[in-house]
């Protein structure tokens, strides 16, 4: 008599990691590179996400807006549109402006890292990667974009300036200034604090987070951008020679 045959059980799929509504994260990723895509893809979907493919800058945007993702992960080097311009393109459209962005770079170079900063993203990671640190990145962003607000946040009014948590907004002489999920948590640490002057290490830990391991230019690209945007106010972030930053009492 035979003995019966043994089958291998399958392991148990990953529990879903939990987006809006309680709906799987919806994660975008962006890259023309068929193999690492296909790799990125497998990696995200076993962590129980629900990753969406696009293998260049046009699909990018079309399944950015389309899909409203919970992230997008954004190669630097794509065909078409790159990287860099489909990151400005998102964060001026009103229905992708808040979306988090993680870069990804195939470059040694750090600068191509912090002009991705610069132009709006929350994040970045170099080529060649671990899929394991890559995971780790984009839990990490997720958790912080979906950390849950002040119980009763109020709107802090510095003469015409005034930056809203709850809206997640800020507003220069009425006009709204579209601001990254990275800068609006900056921008609000310093304004709190106004006056007080915080390391570039203290400023990277409240704005980006203790588990995600980045350099310390990074605040420095966040603050420029800052300054950018918040136009003559832009002046009141103030370099302290040696320190860090503060966000000056007066002009």
């Amino acid at each position: 008599m035979s003995s019966p045959s043994l089958r291998k059980k399958n392991p148990a799929p990953a529990p879903e990691e939990k987006g809006r509504a309680g709906v799987a994260h919806k994660i975008l990723i962006v890259e023309d590179e068929p193999d690492l895509l296909e790799a990125v893809f497998f990696a995200l979907k076993k962590e129980g996400m629900r990753p969406l493919k696009a293998a260049d800058g046009e699909s990018g945007l079309r399944l950015a807006k389309e899909e409203s993702p919970d992230l997008v992960l954004l190669d630097l080097m794509l065909p078409g549109v790159d990287g860099l311009e489909v990151c400005r393109r998102l964060r001026g459209d009103e229905a992708t402006a808040q979306i988090p962005i993680v870069m990804v770079t195939a470059k040694a170079e750090e600068t191509d890292a912090v002009i991705g900063l610069g132009v709006g993203a929350d994040d970045y990671l170099k080529k060649p990667f671990g899929l394991k640190e890559l995971v780790a990145r984009v839990k990490a962003v997720l958790r912080r974009a979906s950390e849950a607000p002040d119980p009763a946040p109020k709107a802090i009014r510095i003469e015409e300036l005034e930056v809203d948590p709850a809206r997640h907004e800020v507003r220069l002489r009425g006009e709204v200034i579209t601001c990254t999920a990275t800068e609006m948590r900056l921008l609000l640490h310093l304004v709190r604090n106004r006056g007080r002057v915080y390391t570039r290490g203290q400023l990277l830990e409240r704005a980006v987070g203790s588990d995600v391991i980045v350099v310390e230019r990074n605040i420095d690209v966040h603050v420029a951008s800052l300054r950018r945007k918040l136009g003559d106010y832009g002046n009141r972030i103030v370099t302290v020679r040696g320190v860090g930053y503060k966000f000056a009492e007066r002009a």
